[in-house]
């Protein structure tokens, strides 16, 4: 990864580490991803996506043409051709072209036709969260002209890791309750949030740093800085006072 790409991507996780809404942390991603990766627009699929459901976004580039689609159009996007078929049938989630994975066939399938005409691109680079199930969730970033080259793959995997952590960050965000006028004052950070959630699951500090990918040392910064702003002493207390403030989810059985 370049100097410059690399100042990129430290950017954007920096800002995606300091945002608090978790529904403005894809389209963080979407505006930059496809400049790292050499594209001209993306889309990513989120919440294990399938061809009936799951949750669309774009780049500021793509939407406009996107808003008029008919429901034939949009379900030949939902099925994901050609790159659904090839993470279905196995574990690995590297990048991979829609070119290199169906050959001559794809420049003439109605996916690609319906791409060109959208967007005028020919190529499609498929991106999908390290850890996800079903075969499409990740993104897909399109261009016009040449395939994607080796060292654009790379760098695309070299970036997955980022996707992965952003997303675990939007859905422990998404868990939070409303939080009170007196959560407000405490003043947690998104990560010190993220990290609070954590402890709520009782997952130790070691598991904590693999989970966000973070060393264990920074983990107890982070747990150090919210006992301070808590004003507790241990885990226990903190996750409980925590809970009352509304600043992580009460557990099932604690909901009035």
């Amino acid at each position: 990864m370049g100097t410059t790409a690399y100042e990129r991507v430290l950017a954007v996780a920096v800002a995606a580490l300091h945002e608090r809404d978790p529904e403005r942390l894809w389209p963080l991603l979407a505006a930059e991803l496809p400049v790292l990766c050499g594209g001209d627009a993306l889309i990513y699929k989120l919440d294990n996506w399938n061809e009936s459901e799951g949750t669309l976004g774009l780049s500021p580039d793509a939407t406009a043409e996107f808003v008029a689609l008919g429901d034939e159009e949009t379900a030949l996007l939902r099925s994901g051709f050609p790159l659904a078929r090839h993470y279905a049938g196995r574990p690995d989630r590297a990048p991979v072209t829609a070119r290199r994975v169906a050959g001559r066939s794809w420049s003439g399938s109605a996916t690609a036709q319906l791409l060109d005409g959208l967007l005028d691109v020919d190529h499609v680079l498929g991106i999908p969260l390290p850890q996800s199930t079903t075969p499409v969730t990740g993104c897909m970033v399109y261009r016009s002209g040449r395939d994607f080259t080796d060292d654009e793959l790379r760098l695309a995997e070299q970036l997955q890791p980022l996707l992965a952590a952003v997303e675990q960050q939007r859905q422990l965000l998404r868990r939070l309750d409303a939080p009170s006028e007196e959560a407000a004052d405490v003043a947690l950070t998104p990560r010190e949030t993220t990290v609070l959630l954590l402890l709520g699951d009782a997952l130790t500090a070691v598991s904590i740093g693999r989970r966000l990918g973070i060393s264990e040392r920074t983990v107890h910064k982070h747990i150090a800085n919210i006992y301070r702003k808590l004003g507790t002493h241990d885990r226990v207390s903190t996750v409980l006072h925590a809970q009352r403030l509304g600043l992580v989810p009460r557990a099932p059985a604690d909901r009035p």
